[in-house]
């Protein structure tokens, strides 16, 4: 059972606890030992926040390594608890032991970043905040990047994108969860996260975010539940709850269909999606269509797809109209999309710059997989420049032109929204991006190369067979100069779909180029990789007067430019 823990706000030397750190755990493995030594690396002073070791009913064998950890570090407790096979209990009875101002929850296979602790309480301090949101970073796993982008003192639930980061590894004011009977549901409950963080999120005055400053590692391990196919029965009427919070702090309206639109799409679209719709077996997606059909009915309304990607928008209206073989071809159809860059010209200017015309081809089976066609649009349609108005060939007086795409394989437009098929506002954030995967950089990356993943150019096309962009090699590398160059790839975002592919070229297009003018710093060049995969290459080590050279014309010719 618990021990029986009075809160208090000072450790037995009279010191004030600042934090405490809630870890639920049970029978921990070898990272176990990461997360304490990073909680002893902390810059918080030791008596200036506890850790609360809150044991699952793991056994003997944990229990002893957990009362040794406690024996040699006086900030260091451990609650020895019924095992409840979640980590919902745990934490709550965390927060109940809990003596300082703000509770951080930190799960066993997770770590801090060593100024984390500190940080946090300041800026919590500083801000009055209720909640904190630490920027977290993925340890192998991807992470959203838009709630880290910058500080946020003061965020808006549905401004600012809190929904991005849902799990509980944040900063609470202690009182705030006390007051407001902020507890995570107990036993096994899916999405416990997201039902602890959308109650707090509605009852804080402040929620901040602290983007600046590296603060929890979520370490992804093999094995992890996260990869695990979910059982519809039993999954998605925990979703329902989580719904249920939100419409009961939301009145109906665009902010309600902001906040539900988060779920539809991560929780539902997401899963009948391109080759992960398609490698279901049939009685899983019969039993999977089962549920999220009348879900999607009754929960989702029309007004939530206005924020849906164009495919996304598609598999929400068949979806209602219960049109689950054209789902199903949909998600063939994604599947079978192939796409690829081709360098067809590529030439130095004088002044120090790369010029690349690629060929982009989008295609299935071997033909153009996107059609799309030109039509007129009612002009008193509310959505005509962003989706399709009247039938095909219509030319009212007064018309609007709209495109909508007329290769998506379905049985028929027939029950579906008239306007479904237009992608006015998709080709509009049409855009191409090349990207160097630095083979030599000092970063951690984020694409399949061994360095950082850096973008040199990028531009709206006008024509797929033909995008012209440009690399300024001075400017692309002036804040690494140690990089060797590495891979060249392409993402690609087209009528909201997006592809990540290497770009390519004939080594006799490549041959053609010459050497990199003075201009361009250290000497560049353009070789054909395995597969005729483009890749950049840069001098090294020499060649740092070249890049001296290159900044100084440069900063010339922007003084000329102001005058």
């Amino acid at each position: 059972m618990s021990q029986s823990i009075q809160p208090e706000s000072s450790n037995s030397s009279g010191h004030s606890i600042r934090v405490s750190v809630v870890v639920p755990v049970f029978r921990p493995g070898a990272s176990f030992d990461d997360l304490i030594a990073s909680l002893d690396r902390q810059t918080l002073d030791p008596a200036a926040f506890e850790v609360l070791l809150c044991d699952d009913g793991s056994g003997e064998p944990t229990g002893e390594r957990l009362a040794a950890i406690a024996r040699t570090r006086p900030n260091v407790r451990v609650l020895s608890l019924e095992h409840s096979g979640w980590p919902g209990m745990p934490r709550n009875h965390g927060v109940d032991a809990a003596r300082g101002k703000y509770v951080q929850f930190v799960d066993q296979d997770d770590y801090l970043f060593d100024g984390a602790l500190e940080k946090l309480c300041d800026y919590a301090d500083a801000n009055a905040s209720d909640v904190v949101v630490g920027k977290e970073v993925g340890i192998g796993r991807p992470l959203p990047s838009k709630i880290f982008r910058r500080d946020i003192p003061r965020a808006t639930l549905g401004t600012d994108p809190l929904l991005e980061m849902l799990t509980p590894h944040k900063m609470f004011r202690t009182a705030f969860l006390r007051a407001n009977g902020i507890r995570f549901p107990e036993g096994r409950v899916r999405l416990e996260d997201h039902l602890f963080v959308m109650q707090a999120y509605f009852a804080a005055s402040t929620i901040s975010v602290l983007a600046s400053e590296p603060c929890y590692a979520w370490v992804k391990q093999p094995g992890s539940a996260s990869s695990a196919r979910i059982e519809p029965e039993t999954y998605f009427p925990h979703l329902e709850t989580v719904l249920d919070v939100v419409e009961a702090h939301t009145e109906p309206g665009r902010l309600r269909d902001r906040l539900l639109r988060h779920w539809f799409r991560g929780k539902i679209l997401k899963r009948i999606a391109g080759p992960r719709m398609v490698k279901y077996p049939d009685e899983y997606r019969d039993r999977l269509l089962d549920v999220v059909v009348p879900l999607t009915q009754r929960r989702f309304g029309p007004g939530v797809d206005a924020g849906l990607g164009f495919a996304h928008r598609i598999r929400a209206a068949l979806l209602r109209a219960d049109r689950r073989d054209d789902l199903v071809r949909l998600a063939a159809f994604e599947s079978g999309l192939q796409c690829r860059a081709t360098v067809t010209a590529a030439h130095w200017s004088r002044g120090g710059g790369l010029h690349l015309t690629v060929r982009v081809d989008i295609t299935q089976d071997g033909k153009d997989a996107l059609v799309f066609e030109t039509f007129a649009a009612e002009p008193s349609d509310p959505g005509a420049q962003d989706a399709a108005g009247p039938a095909a060939g219509a030319k009212p007086s007064g018309a609007k032109k709209s495109i909508r795409l007329t290769s998506l394989p379905l049985s028929s437009l027939e029950g579906l929204p008239a306007n479904l098929l237009a992608v006015d506002r998709e080709l509009r954030n049409d855009r191409i991006e090349l990207i160097l995967r630095d083979g030599a950089g000092t970063g951690t990356g984020t694409g399949t190369g061994t360095g950082t993943e850096r973008i040199l150019s990028g531009r709206r096309p006008r024509d797929l067979s033909a995008v012209a962009v440009s690399i300024d090699p001075v400017r692309s590398f002036e804040r690494t100069e140690d990089s060797r160059g590495g891979p060249l790839s392409v993402k690609v975002r087209r009528a909201g779909w997006t592809f990540d592919v290497p770009l390519e070229a004939d080594t006799a297009v490549l041959a053609r180029i010459g050497r990199s003018p003075i201009l361009a710093g250290r000497a560049c060049t353009l070789t054909a990789g395995e597969g005729g995969t483009v890749e950049l290459h840069r001098e090294w080590p020499g060649g740092g007067l070249k890049d001296a050279a290159g900044r100084t014309v440069r900063s010339i010719r922007r003084t000329l430019r102001r005058h």
